[in-house]
Parts: structure tokens; C-alpha cells; sequence
């Protein structure tokens, strides 16, 4: 078994080359053990529709009912609806077939334990429980259960949108559409659609809707049909990028402005986590009105867990993960995230254009990728943290950040690619260029030593 498949947040590879139908069983015998011996005993799988995932899910539910664990197979679903699926059914944990938005070739496992996500060290036990076969034997059952149906219910009892706002929604070809299109449209809103057929090839383009390569006929549609705005999911439908009627992207750390300040008016002095890769102008906004900021590490587990350590109201990322504690039930959910985006349109009149208007301007890059190999990644970072700690003051929480007086300039490692992610900004264009040239020169010095 490839042990380069145990990522930070994730279980992931290529289907057939480094994930074996062998080692699938494996993770599902080690992932059953973990949760028999803390008695939990009840496990949701679901998955997505790439077209390993039929088979990937059943050999992983094989592997878990031979340890005696009993599993609910909830078919073919968006992650969010997965993570429901332990709640309304009160389980000791889910499990999700899923690659996300990587690419068809991809497929691997979101599991839980209980609500919390397995990750970093936890994922690196369950490779250890199976390279030592300490497998609990048992003799467990499958059921199958609709969970779409409760989850869709619970989004419109709770969700009230004042009068019909026109969406365009572009789901990827991933598992978004079977949740999105029914909710929208039972909220009473004209919803177009493109790419909501499921199609695990992605045959129109990555469902990716951080990358703008990949929202540009969400762009053309909404422009085209005069939409208020326009809305993108990744492959799990656990991410969101938005479009607004002009047509411009709006990023993650902006919808965490809109959210927040919605928020603070009814719960003054509420916390926010977020990210390193987020403008410093979000935080400075919370703050601005009355509430408490806090940057931490990228990563939707690592973002659940500092969100529940702080008792968060909202948790937020760039890459699109929104996690909802107020008024929702603490997970990241791109159709509820949608939700909320259209019942503060319909409250306040206004385009997500107009809600940031009164943001001041700096001058951002979009996330950058720079490929560097697994093995020195995290050597490149540790050198350019020390490169920079020497000079200036920085945040090293996750990576490099530099701070400017006029800006701040980031590097660190991808925990899911062979990469270096960047983003700059800054108080004018020429200190954007600026500031990522110096940081740029010296990383390419660093990579090209090691």
C-alpha cells in the first residue's frame, strides 16, 4: 500500500495505481476497528459519482461490517449530506467516497469519527492499524437508508427567503444538482442550471469553482440571462465560489465578510476563524464590527477543530469550505452557504456586488501554485519562514506570512498537491508586484537549492 495516499485531511490517490480494490477493503477494516473499539457501532457511508466510487464503496462497506460494525448506505450524495446523515441518524461516524475536486482519475475517503473529522495523525493510525493487520473481526449488516430527502427538509424549514432572486448554478457534472436544483427551486427561487447531470468523467471542466478557468460559462450564463448571481460547486458539493451579477468572482474571505457582519447584528461580539490565505481586510471588518477574528491553518479539518475549541459562529476558508455553527449544524455546506448568501440578498436588496461595496480596495492575487515535489515542500517553507523571520515580522502559524505596512505575502505548502500555494497583497498594484517579486526571488533560490 502507497502510505503517500494518508494525506492531511484525506485519504487520496489515483483509483487502481495507488489505491488498490485491496487496500480500499484494508481502510475499510482499519476505519471499522477504530470505531468498534470506542463502541461506536452505527456508520454512514456515502459517496460521490465518479465512476470508481460504486465499486470503491462497496469493497470499503465490505471491509467495515467485517469488523461488526453495522453501516448505513446512503448512496450516491454530496459530502454535506453525509455529514447530516450522522446527525439526524445519530451514528458514530460517516464516512464519504470522495476525491472532491480533483480530477476523474482521483478517488479516496472523507471519514469521521463521530462529528470530527479524521485527520493528520489519525489518518496516519489508521495506516498503521492496517500495515499491522490488527483488524477487530466481527459480523456486521448493511441497510440502506434516504438521507437526502431529511437533509433537503431541514434546509427549507429553516431557510426563508423574502422574494424570488435568479440564480445560475454550475455543480461541475458533480453530486451538487441532486440537493441544489429541488432546494432552490421549493425556496421560490428562478434557478438556471448548467452541468447539474451527474458525470463522474467531468467531462466540461473541473469542478473546481475556486479556479476561474473553470467558472467562465457560469459567468457567460448569469451575464446572458441578467441573474442576480451566479453560484459554482465543487465535485462534493462541500465548497461554494460565487459570481455576482457582473460577472466578477467573489472570493471566499469576501463571503466571510457578508456573513459575518449579517451575523454580529443579531450576536454581537461573535468569533470567526479563518484562514492565512484570507485578505487582512476581512479580519479588520470583523473586528470593525464588534467581532472576533481569528487566522488559523488551512484545511476544513483543521478549521472544524479550532472552530469547536473556540465555540465559533462561522468558519471560512478561500477555497470556498463556509462552515455554519449559527443557525446550522457546524459543517461545510455549499448549498446552505448558498442559502444564506440569497436570505441576506432578499433582506437587504442588495447584489453581493453592493453588500462589499464599502470594502476598502487593495490589490489581491488570486490562490498561485507553484509545483514543487512531495518530499521537499515542507523544507522549502521552513527555509523561507527563516529567511524571513530574520528581517521582518511574520505569521508562521501555516507557512510564511510576511507582513508589510502595506501588505503581506504567503507561502505555504499544499497538504493535497506536490505544491506551494501563494497569495499576495497589497495597498496599491505596484506594492503587489512589488512584494511578490521578493518573496517569488527568494523561493526560487530556496527550490532550486534543495
Amino acid at each position: 500500500m502507497d502510505p503517500g495516499i494518508f494525506r492531511e485531511y484525506d485519504i487520496r490517490g489515483v483509483a487502481g495505481r495507488d489505491i488498490l480494490d485491496e487496500d480500499v477493503v484494508n481502510i475499510g477494516k482499519a476505519y471499522g476497528s477504530l470505531l468498534k473499539t470506542q463502541n461506536k457501532k452505527n456508520i454512514s457511508v456515502g459517496r460521490d459519482c465518479r465512476l470508481t466510487s460504486q465499486k470503491f464503496a462497496q469493497l470499503f462497506i465490505d471491509g467495515i461490517i467485517s469488523t461488526g460494525c453495522n453501516v448505513i448506505d446512503i448512496g450516491i450524495c454530496p459530502t454535506p449530506v453525509l455529514y447530516f446523515s450522522i446527525q439526524h441518524l445519530n451514528l458514530g461516524g460517516g464516512a464519504m467516497v470522495t476525491a472532491s475536486h480533483n480530477p476523474p482519475e482521483y478517488n479516496g475517503f472523507k471519514l469521521l469519527n463521530g462529528m470530527d473529522s479524521i485527520h493528520s495523525q489519525g489518518l496516519q493510525d489508521i495506516r498503521v492499524i492496517i500495515e499491522n493487520q490488527e483488524f477487530v473481526q466481527g459480523k456486521g449488516k448493511v441497510s440502506k437508508k434516504d438521507v437526502i430527502t431529511p437533509y433537503k427538509d431541514y434546509i427549507l424549514n429553516n431557510i426563508n427567503i423574502k422574494h424570488p432572486i435568479k440564480i445560475g448554478i454550475d455543480s461541475g457534472n458533480g453530486t451538487g444538482g441532486i440537493t441544489a436544483l429541488p432546494v432552490l427551486k421549493d425556496l421560490g427561487c428562478e434557478v438556471h442550471d448548467i452541468y447539474c447531470d451527474m458525470d463522474g468523467r467531468f467531462p466540461n471542466h473541473e469542478a473546481d469553482p475556486t479556479q476561474k478557468k473553470n467558472m467562465l460559462e457560469l459567468i457567460k450564463l448569469v451575464k446572458e440571462k441578467k441573474l442576480d448571481l451566479g453560484v459554482g460547486y465543487d465535485g462534493d458539493a462541500d465548497r461554494i465560489g460565487v459570481v455576482d451579477k457582473n460577472g466578477e468572482l467573489i472570493y471566499g474571505d469576501q463571503l466571510m465578510v457578508i456573513y459575518a457582519r449579517e451575523i454580529l447584528e443579531r450576536d454581537p461580539g461573535a468569533t470567526f476563524i479563518s484562514e492565512v490565505k484570507c485578505s487582512m481586510v476581512m479580519y479588520d471588518d470583523i473586528k470593525k464590527h464588534g467581532g472576533n477574528a481569528i487566522m488559523w491553518k488551512t484545511g476544513h479539518s483543521l478549521i472544524k477543530k479550532k472552530m469547536k475549541e473556540e465555540n465559533a459562529a462561522l468558519a471560512g476558508e478561500m477555497s470556498g469550505h463556509m462552515f455554519f455553527k449559527d443557525r446550522y449544524l457546524g459543517f461545510d455546506d455549499a448549498l446552505y452557504a448558498t442559502c444564506r448568501l440569497l436570505e441576506i440578498m432578499a433582506d437587504t436588496g442588495q447584489g453581493v456586488d453592493e453588500l462589499i461595496k464599502d470594502l476598502p480596495r487593495t490589490f489581491t492575487t488570486p490562490e498561485l501554485r507553484v509545483e514543487c515535489p512531495d518530499e521537499i515542500k515542507f523544507k522549502a517553507v521552513d527555509k523561507i519562514v527563516a529567511h524571513f523571520k530574520a528581517k521582518q515580522n511574520i505569521i508562521d502559524i501555516d507557512g510564511l506570512r510576511a507582513l508589510y505596512d502595506d501588505g503581506w505575502g504567503l507561502v505555504r505548502a499544499s497538504n493535497t498537491q506536490p505544491a506551494l500555494v501563494l497569495r499576495f497583497e497589497a495597498l496599491s498594484e505596484k506594492r503587489l508586484h512589488e512584494i511578490q517579486n521578493e518573496i517569488q526571488s527568494v523561493l526560487k533560490e530556496i527550490i532550486k537549492e534543495l
